[in-house]
């Protein structure tokens, strides 16, 4: 599936693609886009930061949620219903270290699967694994300095499933992912839970 640049509906969050120019400030087109798909003027839209930087609603309705990302030329913008969200984008581009990475940041478990795989598809699946670590992570409020190991990931009926996590984060079926396409050469992940 690809969004561009339209926009991607899902049973509670939906959210959008547009292209960005690296070193361009993406609020503005975050606010832009929450302006136009809620209905809002640009005074009655307050965002704030939480003590961790993570973006929020500052005033009614708090029952909604904000999350976006950006990467090489490309903005992605997610708005939730009634869960924490959290999305991450990540350009597909050569990335020769991905199992050092891996080995250094995921949990070994994860790191010995991405280690079998052949090394065509090893890249695609690091990134992959990333963007769902990421999400989670931007969706509990720490990103990743709360800790890429403290969450693991594995296949469950061809898509990723988190398995284990740090208790904080809640229980692992707490937690809803969609990963996808957003635009040619492109990787994301939305992932939420209720609160």
């Amino acid at each position: 599936m690809s969004l561009s640049p339209g926009q991607l509906r899902l049973e509670r969050v939906r959210c959008a693609w547009r292209p960005y120019r690296r070193g361009d400030a993406a609020e503005p087109q975050v606010r832009a886009w929450l302006e136009d798909t809620l209905g809002l003027a640009p005074e009655a839209l307050v965002l704030q930061r939480s003590a961790h930087g993570r973006p929020q609603f500052g005033a009614p309705p708090q029952s909604r949620d904000v999350s976006w990302s950006h990467s090489g030329e490309g903005l992605l913008m997610a708005l939730g219903e009634d869960v924490r969200l959290g999305c991450d984008l990540e350009w597909l581009r050569p990335r020769p270290r991905a199992l050092e990475l891996a080995r250094r940041y995921f949990t070994a478990a994860e790191a010995d699967r991405l280690a079998a795989l052949a090394p065509a598809r090893l890249e695609a699946a690091f990134v992959r694994l990333w963007c769902a670590k990421e999400a989670v992570l931007k969706a509990y409020g720490r990103g990743i300095a709360f800790g890429l190991h403290r969450l693991e990931f594995g296949e469950r009926d061809g898509a990723l499933a988190l398995l284990a996590c740090d208790p904080a984060l809640g229980a692992p079926a707490d937690w809803t992912l969609h990963g996808f396409v957003p635009a040619p050469g492109y990787l994301a992940t939305l992932a939420w839970r209720t609160p």
